[in-house]
């Protein structure tokens, strides 16, 4: 393996072991759905007894819980799944926070081909913001899904195709596959938007919101209501961030690269901020403040999020009763987040692993019942289209009934992914927090700007400089 990738985030081995498994899943004799993958052989005892799976959360086990057939049952505390044939899938979870997912893989990773038999990783997950560290050919981590007997063209054909240009290397050699599909919609307050506009109809409201000129329009009038378009400057960062032309830094160069979306956006957060359409005591995200945000003693109309963050964000910190909330086109399309799944290089499991990947990511009857268990908007095309025009199996109690897919799935098919590196996450964490303390007032721009470039340099050694944009 290559380990200018793989020691990205590898740090001193942690202290801290194995997480918790699949939690709410992992009662004992939990069966799966249906698939057309095929039944798991293990042919003249080529097959490991161990399939290793890591990831940072039990996001994955779940949705393999829901629809594999082969589940047999899972230990009471969620981390083995048992299937038919006796293999076991051993769940190994750990946090996202603080590199400390990564740190443990990559762990694991530079000892693959040492390792025993069943200590060896079969299956690991990554996320969109890292993705290309892990599918990039040199450093060997991700298995070619022809290896495993997949064809991305005919079995993964329904897929969307940026989720699979997402999972794919530089060559455009397919190395994962995901049942998740994140194309983000705004959400808003039905209330705030009947005091306002005279109206919570979302195709009514979209028109107030459909592009960034119509939007700042839009923002005037809530801001004379006494309303808060978004909480905070964070929450536009991915609608940018997603439209920037050129990858962070350029395979084989050692140059960062800003490109001007980037600065767009710093330039409409200060000016938005500055005109009091964004509230100055929200300072970012994934925080108690952007959390109370969400509330129902908040000033805040409106949210950037996929389907998932309404269902796992939104959702937990709304204090009100359902129907609250109603989602609608946002001014841009994006794509906020992605897990992906990838058969590891040495695997001694691959009819197995194969068998899941096709299961959990291929098969439409799968995808939609994981869509009407999860409200995960999923990665077949002709699965979206129906669950889009059925809105009885498909309507939100959250969301007051509406069918969220009806506007999930023309965002979908008009998304162009961002060109990725490996650098991906680092670069958006810190060209965040380094103009954080701009935008609160702390440091001056220039001074955001040099702490940025400190900041990434400290981080990725390899890498030497920081051309900004013109």
């Amino acid at each position: 393996m290559k380990k200018k990738y793989i020691s990205l985030l590898l740090m001193a081995a942690l202290a801290a072991g194995t997480l918790a498994g699949c939690g709410d899943s992992a009662d004992s004799g939990t069966k799966g759905g249906s698939s057309n993958s095929g039944s798991v052989e293990n042919n003249e005892g080529e097959e490991g007894k161990v399939i290793n799976v890591y990831s940072w959360n039990d996001e994955f086990c779940k949705r393999v819980l829901a629809v594999y057939p082969e589940v047999k049952e899972t230990s009471s505390d969620g981390t083995v799944t048992t299937l038919n044939d006796g293999t076991e899938i051993h769940w190994i979870i750990n946090p996202n926070q603080d590199g400390v997912y990564q740190q443990k893989l990559d762990e694991a990773l530079l000892n693959q081909a040492s390792a025993a038999a069943d200590d060896k990783v079969d299956i690991f997950l990554s996320e969109t913001d890292y993705v290309n560290k892990y599918t990039d050919a040199d450093a060997d981590a991700a298995m070619p899904l022809t290896d495993l007997g997949i064809d991305p063209d005919s079995d993964l054909a329904d897929q969307y195709e940026f989720t699979k240009v997402t999972a794919s290397d530089v060559n455009g050699v397919q190395r994962g596959s995901t049942w998740q599909c994140c194309p983000g919609l705004l959400v808003y307050r039905r209330d705030i938007a009947k005091e306002v506009f005279g109206t919570d109809d979302p195709v009514k409201v979209g028109e107030k919101v459909k592009d960034w000129d119509t939007m700042e329009k839009t923002a005037k009038e809530l801001k004379a209501k006494g309303y808060f378009t978004f909480s905070s400057y964070a929450d536009t960062f991915r609608l940018f961030g997603n439209s920037i032309s050129e990858p962070w830094v350029t395979s084989g160069e050692t140059t960062i690269k800003i490109d001007q979306k980037i600065m767009d956006w710093v330039n409409m957060s200060k000016e938005w901020l500055d005109a009091g359409y964004l509230d100055k005591t929200v300072k970012g995200q994934w925080n108690s403040d952007w959390n109370q945000a969400m509330g129902s003693k908040s000033k805040v109309f409106a949210f950037l999020f996929p389907a998932w963050g309404i269902d796992f964000t939104l959702k937990p910190n709304w204090d009100g009763k359902d129907g609250a909330w109603a989602v609608t086109n946002p001014p841009q399309e994006y794509n906020w987040g992605g897990s992906y799944v990838h058969a590891c290089t040495g695997t001694d499991n691959p009819k197995h692993v194969k068998d899941i990947i096709l299961a959990v990511t291929a098969d439409k009857d799968n995808l939609l019942k994981i869509s009407k268990d999860y409200l995960d908007f999923t990665n077949t095309k002709t699965g979206m289209q129906e669950a889009a025009k059925d809105s009885k199996s498909y309507a939100s109690d959250f969301l007051g009934g509406q069918n969220s897919f009806e506007y999930f799935t023309p965002v979908a098919e008009n998304i162009v992914i961002a060109p990725l590196s490996p650098y991906d996450q680092g670069c958006v964490e810190l060209i965040q927090n380094s103009f954080n303390d701009y935008l609160q007032g702390q440091v001056d721009f220039d001074k955001a700007k040099s702490n940025f470039e400190t900041a990434i340099i400290e981080r990725y050694p390899e890498l030497t400089q920081v051309q900004w944009p013109q």
